[in-house]
């Protein structure tokens, strides 16, 4: 299995903070964002690589990081040649690209860049396996239904399929919300191609490419149960700050 941390935003609403810095190397508690991420990903025994996709105006910065790692697994960067926000390929566009690099091969456990979050991720991983041949998503109930708002909302069976997703309803009906966090088997990856080479599909967001699969297809939901921060704005990031110092 490979892992693919999506890294290719320019994280506008975080401006000043990354006007000159990519989101997930923001620190916090003095360490960057994605090395978090990259501790989780360490605790995997069957990861056979790590990719990170950044674009051309954070890759030097992205290449400087790598270079202060200390990790069993060896980081593979990729450029997806994009300067600014208004040229990104968006979450389905990147990972389109990494794929068809990687000849379309093996399972993909897919990270967003920005995903701060509590649990292992042995329990995502042992799930996903066990609905073989399909793809299966990260999920976080914020609790309250205002809140849900900003993110994709997913119900789900009693067998944790989602039955229904819509991505930043009006009035949701309920506070169950999609991470940006993927397990996408082989035997899926073709539905990448398929969503993205079709041009009625939004390809900046990869919850879109979620309900549109969860409407041809089984997709499964893993909820997590500890914490979960998508750090999209500056309160969010100094709260994420407060948490680590169980000021929370």
């Amino acid at each position: 299995m490979k892992a693919l941390i999506l890294a290719a935003g320019y994280g506008t609403r975080l401006y000043p903070h990354t006007k000159d810095l990519p989101k997930p190397l923001l620190k916090i508690s003095n360490r960057p964002i994605i090395n978090y991420l990259l501790d989780k990903i360490d605790e995997l025994n069957n990861i056979s690589r790590i990719i990170v996709v950044t674009n051309s105006r954070f890759y030097k910065q992205f290449k400087a990081w790598e270079d202060t790692l200390r990790i069993k697994h060896r980081i593979r960067l990729v450029n997806d040649l994009t300067t600014k926000p208004q040229e990104r390929l968006g979450a389905i566009g990147d990972m389109h690209l990494v794929f068809s690099q990687e000849k379309w091969s093996g399972d993909f456990l897919v990270l967003g860049g920005d995903n701060f979050f509590g649990d292992s991720l042995t329990d995502f991983i042992h799930f996903a396996k066990s609905k073989s041949g399909y793809v299966t998503i990260g999920l976080f109930d914020v609790k309250h239904k205002k809140e849900a708002r900003n993110f994709g909302v997913v119900r789900l069976d009693k067998e944790n399929r989602i039955i229904q997703f819509c991505e930043k309803p009006s009035r949701p009906n309920s506070s169950l919300v999609a991470m940006c966090l993927y397990y996408i088997p082989e035997d899926k990856l073709q539905s990448i191609v398929e969503y993205f080479e079709d041009p009625s599909n939004c390809r900046d967001a990869a919850g879109a490419y979620i309900g549109w699969l969860s409407s041809r297809d089984k997709v499964y939901g893993f909820v997590f149960g500890d914490f979960w921060f998508d750090i999209g704005h500056i309160q969010t990031y100094k709260k994420v700050e407060r948490v680590l110092r169980r000021e929370v």
